[in-house]
């Protein structure tokens, strides 16, 4: 189990800084990340967000790329429905290049309306379309007519689902799945039989949504603002466009202890120590390749929680990365 961290570079109104020094402060803790031992840096993407939610993720990777020298570098997820299939082949394919084989391509459907009339694709086929993505990614990078080929013989490909479907869907096409719910597993499996896959290729890596810290009681009321306005926005967004009402407001309190857990909105909060007990023991059945945490919770400051920061982490750079190194632990 390899530990990564996850950036989506949101910069909201209510923290809001310069932008340029908000992107460059991102690259600087990679590269911090990345001294400090972290496996692999994670890249999220959504479009029309106020607080600018990194749009192009492959543009990003490669500028981590350019600054990191051993890290796996990923997108979770870059959402294939809304681009064509030729441009995406052929910018992850420079971004393998420019990181000499390092990148990690997670595809993901999305959910967002607008994002899709944005680039007036259509949501009611998003599933459908994403998978065919994938099938002509392979095609095309197979096919050797598009150049310059990526730098792996067989770039990594995974599938953000986070359903018995679409894991199911992610098996037949023979591909990662990018969840850590064990329940998953079992469709996950059956889907690769499926397509004729070798139980043995089964692999998942997925993302934890939490905050580490040595003092987690002290650090609540930084970590409450900044996770009740990470969630209330993704609600918001999420029904933005459908014409049924938004959520209630979330209650920090009630999401303080939920702890991790199988869908989205678990929420694992305490020290490092701790965190690596718990995933250690969820996780300890499933073919796991990556693991990865927050950067920052929804535009909170890098000196805050970034490497150099004394006491509170989102990612590696804490305790958690420095764990045993044997199989099953957190690193």
């Amino acid at each position: 189990m390899k530990l990564g961290v996850y950036l989506d570079l949101r910069n909201p109104p209510g923290w809001r800084q310069d932008w340029s020094r908000h992107y460059s402060e991102a690259l600087e803790l990679c590269q911090e990340a990345e001294r400090l031992g972290a496996d692999s840096i994670w890249l999220s993407e959504h479009h029309l967000f106020e607080d600018g939610y990194l749009p192009q993720p492959l543009t990003f990777a490669a500028a981590v790329a350019a600054r990191t020298s051993r890290v796996r570098i990923g997108t979770a997820v870059l959402l294939a429905a809304l681009r064509d299939p030729v441009t995406i082949a052929e910018e992850a394919a420079i971004v393998d290049l420019v990181s000499g084989g390092r990148l990690e391509l997670g595809v993901g459907a999305g959910y967002r309306v607008p994002e899709y009339q944005l680039f007036g694709a259509d949501i009611g086929r998003r599933f459908g379309t994403t998978d065919e993505r994938v099938r002509q990614l392979r095609r095309l990078w197979a096919a050797g007519e598009l150049t310059p080929p990526p730098a792996q013989a067989r770039v990594p490909i995974w599938l953000g689902y986070h359903g018995p479907q679409g894991a199911r869907r992610a098996g037949r096409l023979g591909e990662g799945l990018l969840s850590l719910d064990p329940a998953l597993l079992e469709p996950y499996r059956a889907g690769l039989a499926e397509g004729g896959h070798s139980a043995v290729s089964a692999r998942v890596s997925g993302m934890v949504n939490g905050f580490l810290s040595d003092d987690p009681d002290a650090e609540w009321p930084f970590v409450a603002d900044h996770l009740r306005y990470q969630w209330d926005s993704y609600f918001r967004y999420m029904f933005e466009g459908t014409g049924r009402p938004t959520p209630p407001q979330v209650d920090p309190e009630q999401w303080r202890h939920r702890g991790f857990r199988s869908g989205a909105t678990h929420f694992l909060y305490g020290t490092p120590v701790d965190a690596a007990a718990t995933l250690n023991t969820a996780l300890a059945d499933s073919p796991v390749e990556h693991v990865f945490f927050w950067a920052s919770l929804a535009g909170m400051p890098f000196e805050r929680t970034g490497p150099k920061s004394s006491s509170a982490a989102t990612g590696p750079c804490s305790p958690c990365a420095r764990s045993s190194p044997k199989r099953g632990s957190c690193r």
